[in-house]
């Protein structure tokens, strides 16, 4: 009982994210709904364990799930529900710089400001993630080999930092990525 009572909160959102993954791999809009809720949750999960890049990656979490809601509902051509289709090559290398540049700036912040004893990961993760939301939420196929990195990063970083229901959703985050980039490719759209 002490066990759940010290973990309660990173079984609750481990719930949530398997829903959420679930969810995305059936390309379903109601993992945005589930989503926000968890990232809410993630908040206070994330800043007690000192994940502090994690703890404000879920407020931009928050906002990308209305933002995810409103694009996979009305953001397609003629408000029609978006397609799924792969990521613009046009991107990639822009997108690239601003990963690494926000990795340098959060790692600086974690290793200045705070004392989070692992900034390069907490920061690789969520810099990481800023780009994969933004591609889920164009419901690019790619997004899913960012998730692939994320998670596998996230899984050993949340063991290490004593998250083990968390971090073994990561892990199954992994699997599940494989799959729901094979099951979105079946539905891809031509590249534009």
């Amino acid at each position: 009982m002490e066990f759940i009572a010290k973990h309660w909160l990173d079984i609750v959102t481990t719930i949530l994210g398997l829903a959420y993954i679930l969810l995305e791999y059936k390309a379903s809009v109601w993992m945005w709904l589930v989503g926000f809720l968890m990232q809410a949750l993630g908040i206070v999960l994330y800043y007690q364990k000192g994940l502090y890049a994690d703890c404000g990656m879920e407020f931009y979490y928050l906002a990308m799930t209305v933002y995810g809601y409103w694009k996979w509902v009305r953001g397609g051509e003629a408000k029609k529900s978006l397609p799924i289709r792969h990521f613009p090559k046009k991107l990639i290398l822009p997108w690239l710089g601003i990963i690494a540049v926000v990795w340098l700036v959060i790692y600086l912040l974690l290793v200045n400001f705070t004392n989070s004893t692992v900034p390069v990961a907490d920061s690789f993760t969520t810099a990481l993630s800023i780009i994969g939301i933004w591609a889920l939420a164009h419901k690019y196929l790619e997004q899913w080999f960012i998730w692939i990195a994320v998670d596998v990063v996230t899984c050993g970083l949340y063991f290490f930092k004593d998250i083990p229901f968390k971090a073994s959703l990561y892990a199954l985050y992994v699997v599940i990525a494989v799959f729901g980039y094979l099951k979105w490719k079946k539905s891809v759209e031509p590249s534009e």
